[in-house]
């Protein structure tokens, strides 16, 4: 491997001097610890760090669009270059395999660029004109001018789940970057070395673009010292975070009790609920079981959109459920991120199965094993359902729960269910259009609505929508993929009778920008 961990935390564009208890990751595979020891900053480094941050972000902010997407392409280009370093440390700290750490890797880079290419062009700042009409009866009418612009110093924790593209130089650092506001990153206990190959390409191209010291820090250690510590700091402005609903909660609480609160963008947990008409499931049972084991198994079944909750009429699906049964019993088991999260699969799924009017369909008859899992099917009647609350939770992990009853009862209980990231309908064009109360339903319930897919596959675009409402997210009004992400990390602000020289460029008349704008109500 090309680049040399240190195992400290990296404060601007120095290191830490690494005094506190140190800390190994875990190979998930084996149980055994990795050989590099990595140590939590000081509190007055953290300080350092934040202090860095805050003076960056007069610099930073003020730097136009184009400045800012070389900034994120030279980090894409670092990325890169340690592609081969990435998949060699990757599998060792998640037990992911080679082509999942080189597609994240990708995945991770190619919204490093898409948000290069958005704030290069521009018109995300929704720049809005209205001129002055100074001889309006009965009262003139002020010149205001208004744009979006950015909060502030951003604090993003790294998810387990997704150790590059949620993570270090992920989503929620790519769009804080893009959106002008400094990141101080709270690295993730699982893959530190991992954190730190990347922390360290987004510093060299810091470093290359001429870009102010602490545009980027990136934090070892606890999240209840460390991130607790970014969170609560009156610098830091808005939070990214990807994880667990009591992590999430916390965070979200010590925001809530500062002074001045702040917003917390938390992805926290969702069953992504998948609705099966009678028609299609008849018709193509085969099909969809295939489709559903290969989403419901994909990278162990650790997904944010993992599709845990399948709702199956009563009468139908017979060729469905023997199929699914058949991929399941002879699924092999997988190695899951961490000790602790195959650990809470296995007590997940052992409640599950001891809950009362829960049947199993299908586990795996591959032996369960330490660090690995085994995929699972339950089975419940919609009534029972709706009787155990308990039953409507999350089991990160290759498991789900099929739902049975009349298509008015499945309606009736979407309503029931949390918020969620995604839902998905199976049906012929004739089902969809008769059923679209259940249609609306799912929309009411969740960021993305799917039909005749699965959930599986998070697409970066403009038109994205990764979030929900609580508790899939903190905040069901932002997404966290897609440049639309963007949003979460700036306020609109608006000029009045300022001079035009004194604008921003995107709020002159001359648009030095060429960018997009609504003026006079009319957008041009």
């Amino acid at each position: 491997m090309t680049t040399d961990l240190q195992g400290t935390s990296i404060i601007g564009y120095t290191r830490s001097q690494g005094t506190g208890s140190p800390s190994q990751a875990t190979n998930p595979a084996s149980g055994e610890k990795l050989a590099t020891e990595f140590f939590a900053p000081t509190h007055d480094e953290v300080d350092r760090a934040i202090e860095l941050a805050a003076a960056a972000f007069l610099e930073y902010s003020a730097l136009s669009g184009g400045e800012r997407a070389e900034f994120l392409r030279k980090i894409a280009e670092e990325i890169d270059g340690v592609v081969e370093d990435i998949v060699e440390r990757g599998p060792l700290e998640t037990g992911l395999p080679e082509p999942r750490m080189r597609g994240e890797t990708a995945r991770t880079t190619g919204q490093l660029r898409l948000f290069a290419d958005l704030v290069e062009e521009g018109s995300w700042v929704d720049a809005r004109i209205e001129r002055g009409q100074p001889d309006r009866e009965p009262l003139p009418k002020p010149d205001l001018r208004s744009m979006r612009r950015p909060l502030g110093p951003v604090a993003v924790f790294c998810a387990s789940n997704f150790p590059l593209a949620f993570s270090v130089a992920g989503g929620d650092t790519a769009a804080a970057l893009a959106a002008g506001c400094p990141v101080l990153v709270k690295a993730h206990h699982s893959h530190p070395g991992i954190a730190e190959i990347v922390g360290q390409a987004v510093v060299r191209a810091a470093k290359a673009t001429n870009m102010p010291e602490g545009v980027f820090s990136l934090l070892y250690g606890s999240g209840r010292d460390i991130g607790m510590a970014l969170v609560k700091d009156p610098v830091v402005q808005a939070v990214g975070f990807t994880g667990s609903r009591s992590g999430g909660l916390a965070l979200m609480e010590a925001a809530a009790n500062r002074p001045q609160p702040i917003p917390v963008y938390a992805e926290m947990s969702s069953v992504n609920p998948v609705v099966l008409l009678p028609e299609a499931v008849d018709s193509r049972g085969e099909e969809i079981a295939e489709g559903l084991f290969a989403s419901l198994t994909l990278g162990a079944g650790q997904f944010c959109t993992n599709p845990g909750l399948v709702f199956l009429p009563e009468g139908h699906g017979d060729a469905f459920i023997e199929k699914l049964k058949e991929r399941i019993e002879t699924a092999p088991s997988a190695v899951m991120l961490n000790a602790g999260i195959c650990q809470a699969f296995k007590d997940a799924t052992s409640d599950f199965s001891d809950t009362p009017g829960v049947e199993t369909v299908a586990h795996s008859f591959t032996k369960q094993v330490d660090h690995r899992a085994v995929p699972v099917v339950f089975s419940v009647k919609v009534r029972r359902f709706l009787e155990d609350a308990d039953l409507h939770g999350e089991m990160f992990g290759p498991g789900t729960l099929i739902v049975r009853g009349s298509l008015e009862e499945i309606e009736a209980t979407i309503p029931e269910l949390e918020g969620q990231l995604t839902a998905t309908v199976h049906g012929t064009e004739a089902e969809l259009a008769a059923n679209r109360g259940i249609l609306g339903a799912l929309e009411r319930r969740a960021g993305r609505v799917i039909v005749n897919g699965f959930p599986t596959g998070v697409e970066v675009c403009h038109s994205m929508v990764h979030g929900g409402p609580f508790p899939s997210t903190s905040d069901g009004r932002s997404t966290s993929v897609g440049t639309m992400a963007i949003e979460r990390f700036c306020r609109p602000v608006s000029w009045q009778g300022f001079p035009q020289d004194l604008l921003p460029a995107e709020l002159r008349d001359d648009n030095p920008l060429g960018i997009s704008r609504m003026v006079d109500g009319k957008r041009v």
